[in-house]
């Protein structure tokens, strides 16, 4: 709630105070602008002040935990503005601000449904598989190969029909196979952001079942250097993380860089056996530096990340007799450099997004100890400008153009050629509108249209047919589009309805495979075409300050929907042979979930979940890889103050995954199964130090199971049995008003 405008002299700075509903000033409640990056915090009387701000249309967001977050537009001209907000207590989570819809705006502002998982320790499960953190998203599963390779899957999409975001950068590092990792860890991302169902009018190919964005932390408050130390124990990996980060800002310059290692043992099935190999290393580095003025925001950041991963395959689990924790033989390696600069310029009315990135991913496979098997990289350059045109508080008008050019490189002329070199160039064009109508209701619609070329170099000679892979050169071009809507009835309930087509390429796997890849082998069909998807998705929503409501179902139609399935045929060597395929499919389900606070009891929390996913072919044969229906069930209590800790907790969840029995033609069922999860923690204060700490355990009961999507059910292999973990974080800094 706005209390107060003010207008006093000629230039942009906003300042104001911060009251909760009973007037109290609340201390370090945050402001932020998403736009530029810049934020600050209240002070011992709730004031606030941002000043040296560029002229035009601005969006600050006001939160604080506990209260509804609070979004405000001003148009910013050459004049201070006095804003008084009043933030309003509530016992459910706040809605989120989100910025991966092209406009930065809460949830319920949004046509398209974005979910946000915080990254919050004292709320997160820990585990050493960050896509695991993932799945707490209703709709969100993952395809796994043990805790270090794991891929998450939309709605019973993955791999390249999902597009995964480093910070609105799209990373590439050879995500089509299942057998390759995430690539990204949890450390310095302040929110996951999923937008389930097509994305394409916005990210473009690829992105046909969604969009997973990890957004970065945000800088430190103007005035103040901040840090944390993050230290993790995982019993069953007997793993151990390490992260520090530290950041810091000044009046018109912020920046950070943040260090982690992980490393992993052979984790353990439910029983206690050992899986040969299972074991991951991991080493990452994140920098940023950045400025905001009155021309606009500039940011440039740096990403590094290098994994050794361990290949559960048959050779290995012969050849490996006892638990160990480094890779030496069967292994893959992966160094992503990532390198991005993200830049917004104001010219009065207009605004003007000018973004760049470019990385490179080397992926090595290592069989005997020393042996390069394949040894490959892939090099991307992104680039895309998008101009905000002159609007009112009640419309946004975008126009863009997107690119990137890619290019796959075999090196040193290894033993397998996985992938032939090639080049991948794309390149789009889109424009986007929202309006608001009577304050209630939202529009969004948008038009893109894409082209996209890949040529290969050919590979051996026509006469030996197992390795050869002739030239192709293709070129494909598609719109893509949305419409939707979000009517807010009353302020507590609202129904959103969206319509949207993409489109996804063939990749260089399903054009040019030929040859075994892991635990089989894998045939291409360089006829494929492009998959087209028609997706309609409804949703409601209804919220009060102790109980919210989410109901959404969804239809998808997909044409020529490429898949890879087992023919139930081996080779020569008992390898068995998978082909991609394609057929006209429909995918059908939905999600549901209630959290409730109970008035009489403010410290207790419960929270249910349904996800249901149904894909079949147009022969009504079922697709594979589809995940079970899901269950999840959380009861939480939480005191702001207990003894001399703050925000003490304890949380028993419990997952239940029905039986798999819908599977494709030489597909093998799955039986369900319910998982149990404990945990507690709390903030402690040791004199002036804060220390967050908790203690979890999950698979409690140390089930033995397999999920429908675990990939090591090709070697007859179970899913993580009980994993004991401890989570420590050290927050510490320097603050101008101390």
């Amino acid at each position: 709630m706005i209390a107060l405008y003010q207008y006093t002299a000629a230039q942009n700075k906003i300042s104001g105070t911060i009251t909760d509903q009973n007037n109290q000033p609340l201390v370090n409640a945050s402001v932020f602008i998403p736009d530029l990056n810049k934020g600050t915090v209240s002070d011992k009387q709730g004031h606030y002040e941002i000043q040296n701000l560029p002229s035009g249309k601005l969006k600050i967001q006001f939160s604080f935990l506990g209260f509804i977050n609070n979004i405000e537009t001003l148009q910013l001209e050459g004049k201070v503005i006095e804003l008084n907000v009043k933030l309003i207590q509530t016992s459910i989570e706040a809605d989120e601000i989100v910025i991966s819809g092209a406009y930065h705006s809460t949830q319920h502002q949004n046509a398209v449904k974005i979910d946000v998982l915080k990254l919050d320790p004292l709320t997160l499960k820990s585990t050493p598989n960050f896509s695991e953190m993932l799945t707490q998203v209703p709709g969100v599963d993952m395809i796994s190969k043990g805790s270090g390779v794991s891929k998450p899957v939309i709605r019973g999409l993955s791999m390249n029909d999902i597009l995964i975001l480093n910070n609105d950068v799209r990373y590439e590092n050879y995500q089509y196979s299942d057998h390759h990792p995430l690539g990204i860890d949890e450390f310095g991302i302040e929110n996951v952001e999923v937008i389930k169902g097509p994305a394409s009018l916005l990210y473009g190919s690829d992105a046909v079942g969604g969009v997973i964005n990890f957004i970065k932390e945000r800088p430190a408050p103007v005035g103040t250097l901040l840090g944390d130390y993050n230290l993790q124990l995982f019993s069953n990996t007997v793993g151990i993380t390490n992260n520090l980060g530290i950041k810091g800002a000044l009046k018109n310059i912020f920046g950070g860089i943040r260090v982690g290692q992980k490393n992993n043992a052979d984790f353990l099935q439910g029983g206690g056996q050992f899986v040969p190999n299972s074991r991951f290393n991991e080493m990452s580095v994140k920098a940023n530096i950045g400025t905001s003025n009155k021309t606009g925001s500039f940011k440039l950041f740096y990403d590094y990340n290098h994994e050794k991963l361990g290949l559960v395959e048959d050779q290995a689990i012969e050849a490996i007799t006892a638990r160990g924790r480094e890779s030496a033989i069967w292994y893959q390696e992966f160094k992503t450099h990532l390198v991005s600069s993200e830049n917004k310029f104001y010219l009065h009315n207009y605004k003007l997004d000018l973004n760049a990135a470019y990385q490179n991913t080397e992926l090595t496979h290592f069989a005997e100890a020393g042996v390069y098997e394949i040894q490959m990289a892939l090099s991307t350059i992104t680039y895309e400008t998008k101009l905000h045109l002159p609007s009112k508080a009640n419309s946004e008008y975008i126009i863009g153009f997107q690119g990137f050019n890619q290019a796959n490189t075999n090196l040193n002329n290894r033993q397998t050629r996985l992938l032939p070199d090639a080049g991948i160039n794309n390149y789009s064009a889109l424009g986007l509108v929202k309006y608001t109508f009577f304050s209630k209701l939202n529009v969004q619609a948008g038009m893109r249209y894409d082209t996209k070329s890949i040529s290969t170099v050919l590979i051996g000679l026509p006469s030996d047919t197992m390795t050869y892979r002739p030239a192709i050169n293709k070129n494909y071009g598609s719109f893509s589009g949305s419409l939707g809507a979000t009517y807010n009835s009353t302020d507590k309930l609202l129904f959103r309805a969206n319509f949207a087509t993409a489109f996804r390429t063939p990749n260089l796997a399903e054009l040019t495979s030929n040859g075994q890849h892991e635990t089989r082998y894998e045939i291409g069909n360089p006829n494929l075409v492009p998959e087209n998807t028609y997706e309609t998705d409804l949703s409601t929503h209804y919220h009060s300050d102790n109980f919210t409501f989410d109901l959404a179902v969804y239809y998808n139609i997909i044409r020529n929907y490429i898949y890879i399935s087992p023919t139930g045929i081996k080779t020569t060597s008992a390898v068995n042979i998978y082909k991609y395929k394609q057929s006209n499919s429909v995918l059908y389900g939905g999600e549901a979930g209630f959290h409730f606070h109970p008035h009489f009891y403010k410290w207790l929390s419960i929270e249910t979940t349904f996800s249901s996913v149904t894909g079949k072919q147009e022969n009504g044969d079922y697709l594979p890889f589809i995940p079970a229906h899901k269950l999840h069930f959380e009861i939480r209590a939480q005191k702001e103050k207990f003894a001399f800790t703050k925000n003490a907790f304890v949380a028993v969840n419990t997952t239940i995954a029905l039986n798999q029995n819908n599977t494709a033609v030489d597909e093998t069922a799955t039986k369900g199964y319910t998982l149990v999860d404990l945990s507690v923690g709390s903030n402690v204060k040791c004199k002036n130090q804060s220390v967050s700490i908790s203690i979890g355990a999950n698979n409690l009961l140390d089930k033995k199971y397999i999920d429908h999507l675990s990939t090591l059910k090709e070697v007859g292999l179970y899913n993580p049995g009980r994993n004991v973990s401890i989570s420590l974080k050290i927050p510490f800094g320097i603050f101008k008003n101390d």
